[in-house]
């Protein structure tokens, strides 16, 4: 994208060995996986189509589909949330009692709110309330004031569909290797240091000090906290992470045909597991799950609160000109692959 904009001078700084971070292929006794699920998902068709064009693609707009265990139930249902199960559950005349009686999402200020407000108290309490605590390692989920990214769409699902993602394009690539291929082809014909780490910032002269040496730039992005830039001018960012096992089961596949994800919303200490043949669709007589457990040993996801979002907006707001800041470090947004893809078009439009 650089390259597209006139800049013929470029110098690329990762601290890693490898390009491609938690998009990265691993592999474990033969299985391919990523350090979480990295699928593809977008609603714009020309994203889609620049990451389709030099990192071939195969789409999954039909049947990705995610399953919930709720123990109270001693149940699987399919997350969001579908209305044609409430009659599979034992408190089913219970939830159709509080469905008719929701006031709708549209005054909710939390989390909390917008749950009870969409689905009322039995159903918030099965699938939402307790996974969300687990996941952030909060107290209550009215600490949670951005939720725009929390219903995959919809809180309440109607008609023939469960899948996940009606109205986003989804997918992964069709290599053995994932992405990988990609990240050469986005760094070719510029200075790539590898294994390099940043040992001071100058924001406001636009310099970096790399093995005692400060070099400067006319354009700085980062995808790293903007607290590192400034440090911690405004005070730390709040950030939760996961710890990841891996695990190999003696069977060609664990999971229904149709379904990625297996989320848990009980007292277990995981929150997520993933089968990775649902994104490689490699052949094996054996199958590799993901299961993840939140972590402070990791900064992944950034807090979706007021306090912590006004934090990093009087970091970006204190940014030079010509000092960009993004992706989901950068931005302190919850940031999938697309919606990052689509952030830097926008950004290098306007450059």
């Amino acid at each position: 994208m650089l390259a597209q904009r006139g800049y013929t001078d470029v110098t690329l700084i990762e601290s890693s060995g490898v390009l491609g971070g938690s998009c990265r292929t691993h592999w474990y006794g033969g299985h391919p996986y990523t350090l979480g699920p990295r699928h593809f998902l977008t609603r714009s068709e020309a994203v889609w189509d620049f990451l389709n064009r030099s990192c071939p693609m195969r789409r999954y707009d039909q049947g990705h589909e995610f399953l919930t265990y709720v123990e109270r139930d001693q149940a699987f249902y399919h997350f969001p949330i579908h209305e044609d199960e409430v009659a599979d559950m034992p408190d089913a005349a219970a939830i159709r009692e509080e469905l008719r009686n929701t006031p709708g999402p549209a005054g909710a200020t939390n989390l909390e709110e917008y749950w009870l407000f969409s689905v009322g108290p039995t159903l918030y309490s099965k699938f939402v309330e307790s996974y969300s605590k687990k996941m952030w390692q909060i107290e209550s989920n009215r600490e949670i004031t951005d939720f725009s990214f929390t219903p995959k769409g919809v809180a309440l699902k109607t008609g023939p569909s469960k899948a996940a993602w009606d109205i986003a394009i989804s997918g992964f690539p069709l290599a053995p290797n994932g992405y990988d291929d990609y990240f050469p082809l986005a760094t070719k014909d510029i200075t790539v240091h590898l294994n390099t780490f940043i040992e001071d910032f100058d924001i406001p002269n636009y310099r970096i000090k790399v093995a005692g040496i400060w070099h400067q730039y006319d354009l700085i992005i980062s995808t790293i906290s903007p607290e590192i830039l400034l440090k911690n001018a405004f005070g730390a960012l709040r950030w939760i992470g996961r710890d990841f096992l891996k695990l190999i089961l003696p069977v060609e596949t664990a999971f229904p045909k149709d379904v990625f994800f297996l989320y848990y919303a009980n007292t277990e200490p995981f929150t997520r597991i993933v089968e990775y043949k649902k994104f490689y669709r490699y052949e094996s007589k054996q199958t590799l799950l993901g299961i993840e457990i939140p972590s402070s040993r990791n900064k992944l996801y950034p807090y979706p609160t007021a306090k912590d979002q006004a934090i990093h907006k009087q970091y970006i707001d204190a940014m030079p000109e010509n000092i960009y800041s993004i992706g989901r470090n950068g931005s302190y947004r919850y940031l999938d692959v697309g919606m990052i893809i689509e952030q830097c078009m926008a950004l290098f439009a306007d450059l």
